[in-house]
């Protein structure tokens, strides 16, 4: 189940397949993200659910809400931010799904150059 110190570096197919399932991973929690901001933008700030998807989308793409925010209530206001808040969270888990394979990987072929020395 876990790699052995002395074990050969990792192979390339298990890396891909490593590397695969973590962008998997990734669009899961993208989906459900979107899913929770849409959701929470229709019910809380009462917007059609198209805007809601979009103001959705840019905060989890780190651009800010779209549109004119003075007209939302204030649970409309209090989830946006609430929600800015879980939007930067999942860029810093996204970015560590999809580097760490990376990452394991060059600390593999560290370890296997310095056994060759």
């Amino acid at each position: 189940m876990f790699e052995h110190i002395s074990q050969r570096p990792v192979s390339t197919r298990r890396f891909v397949a490593r590397l695969l399932r973590n962008f998997a991973y990734g669009g899961v929690l993208i989906l459900f993200s979107l899913a929770i901001g849409t959701l929470g933008f229709v019910e809380l700030a009462a917007e059609p659910p198209i805007d809601a998807l979009l103001n959705a989308a840019m905060l989890l793409g780190g651009m800010g809400p779209v549109g004119d925010l003075s007209r939302i209530s204030g649970a409309g206001k209090l989830f946006a931010a609430a929600f800015a808040l879980y939007a930067g969270l999942v860029f810093l888990i996204l970015a560590a799904l999809l580097v760490t394979p990376l990452f394991h990987r060059v600390l593999h072929r560290l370890h296997c150059a310095e056994e060759h020395r």
